[in-house]
């Protein structure tokens, strides 16, 4: 490519990398990115450089490697060519700095088009997810947040069925009883109940040592919880050899 009647020129910007700089100079003056005048663009690029330093501005050590780079590359190009008669081409010592040069230009094009949608979605609002009651759960995964929640979906049909407040002092509840009336609770239903038959009755106070005595099952592995299918029925079973 002949550059000889050439005037390659640049405005002193402030590039992210070196990579952006070269990107900017081939466009800026039509350069063929397949056969780059390697001498002109290193000329070019080490002006901007010296641009950089007589305006104070950092010139930090990635603009210094590609310096170097496009400095032993000219060298390079200036050695003198192998014999014709050597069978073996010789590799172009501008080639890992084209596929570098192309592959930051692909990644300048998604970037754009992200920053493009992203513009995009400014217009319009989002809106946090509101905090429906939620009366069913899904088959899968029945954690202790997901029992939690059919815990309370049991506290909240005891007390809209309006349980009389207690007219005596309660008495204390303990977990290893209530553990106890669940294994009998499930002997009676035949090793399977459904969740709720676990809190038929109780007051508010029993009901929540009931669901802990459950938990603790659980944690020794007596019974499991159960969903066949989507919206199913929540069931306590035995576990192992019992179930």
């Amino acid at each position: 490519m002949d550059v000889t009647n050439k005037k390659y020129t640049f405005h002193l910007e402030a590039f992210n990398g070196p990579l952006e700089l070269l990107m900017h100079l081939i466009e800026k003056n039509k350069i063929d990115i397949y056969d780059i005048p390697i001498a002109e663009l290193t000329r070019q690029y080490l002006d901007y450089l010296e641009a950089m330093r007589e305006m104070d501005m950092e010139v930090t050590s990635a603009f210094l490697v590609m310096a170097a780079t496009l400095l032993q590359i000219k060298s390079r190009m200036m050695l003198p060519k192998k014999k014709a008669e050597e069978s073996e081409e010789e590799e172009d010592p501008r080639q890992e700095l084209v596929e570098r040069l192309l592959e930051y230009r692909r990644f300048k094009k998604v970037s754009e088009v992200l920053g493009s949608m992203a513009d995009l979605q400014e217009h319009f609002v989002g809106r946090a997810p509101l905090d429906l009651p939620v009366h069913h759960l899904p088959p899968a995964s029945l954690d202790l947040s997901l029992l939690v929640t059919a815990f309370r979906e049991v506290m909240q049909i005891k007390e809209e069925a309006g349980l009389p407040p207690a007219i005596v002092r309660p008495e204390p509840y303990h977990i290893e009883d209530k553990m106890e009336d669940i294994k009998a609770a499930l002997e009676a239903h035949g090793g399977r109940m459904r969740f709720e038959d676990a809190f038929e009755r109780g007051t508010r106070g029993e009901l929540v040592v009931t669901f802990l005595a459950l938990l603790e099952l659980i944690k020794q592995q007596s019974v499991s919880v159960e969903q066949a299918h989507l919206f199913g029925t929540i069931t306590i079973a035995w576990r192992g050899e019992k179930k």
